[in-house]
């Protein structure tokens, strides 16, 4: 493969997270799930929401099927860059890796279920929608704790990277340590059904949600600044290796 070429993959790569993160911001305002429904609501109101938004939903899930697969060349871009610390394939960026294969599950999987109640709302009976809305929101907010460890393999290689010119910059490292413990609480989410833990609270989907924000927006533009430095690097080999040998 020709180097230009390799290079523009990976950079396509990185610039895919963009894509994810605008796509499934737009797919979700469309199905009116940004904010999340209560989980008091009633089983009657839940069928009620899910008659009035089944078009959104169902446009919503069709967006995301085309989007999620997006995922997938930026996470290997980033075990790419991980491997220049590593010297290869090693810990630290095949825990980015595998962890990064899973989580976009947690988009669609959980949306999936959604969907499929919405598909047939006016004809389902309401407890049976509210059964399947419950699966939803607890696996969509609740998944968000896979992202911590992905997010902190990424720190931990930069952590440890000795190069002159390091692949991630530090401040990188600090904030992706921080917004993994952010991640979390999302966890807590099959605990309560109230409060700042529950799947709509503050502490469960508001703070990882904007987490996954700003992991989203500065993890793309690091990778290009990586990219670039790899290109660099390259370039600078070929230079001396291509210099005629002195006697």
């Amino acid at each position: 493969m020709k180097k230009s070429v390799y290079f523009r993959l990976q950079r396509w790569s990185a610039w895919s997270g963009f894509l994810v993160l605008i796509s499934l911001m737009v797919a979700y305002g469309i199905g009116d799930l940004l904010s999340p429904m209560s989980p008091t609501m009633t089983a009657n109101e839940v069928r009620d929401f899910l008659v009035e938004h089944q078009h959104g939903i169902l446009l919503c899930a069709s967006i995301a099927v085309l989007t999620v697969p997006f995922e997938y060349p930026y996470v290997v871009v980033t075990s790419m860059q991980m491997k220049r610390v590593e010297g290869g394939w090693g810990w630290l960026s095949m825990v980015q890796l595998t962890t990064g294969v899973v989580a976009p599950t947690g988009f669609f999987y959980p949306l999936a279920i959604l969907a499929a109640a919405a598909y047939r709302a006016e004809s389902h009976s309401p407890d049976v929608l509210s059964a399947m809305t419950d699966i939803f929101w607890l696996m969509y907010v609740g998944n968000a704790c896979i992202f911590a460890l992905q997010v902190w393999s990424i720190a931990f290689a930069s952590y440890l990277d000795q190069r002159s010119k390091p692949v991630f910059p530090r401040w990188y490292a600090h904030l992706s340590m921080v917004l993994g413990v952010l991640f979390i609480s999302g966890a807590f989410v099959f605990l309560t059904k109230t409060g700042p833990f529950a799947w709509n609270g503050i502490l469960a989907q508001g703070i990882p949600a904007l987490a996954y924000l700003v992991w989203k927006v500065a993890t793309p533009l690091v990778l290009l600044k990586a990219i670039k430095g790899e290109e660099a690097e390259l370039a600078e080999k070929d230079a001396v290796e291509a210099e005629p040998a002195t006697a």
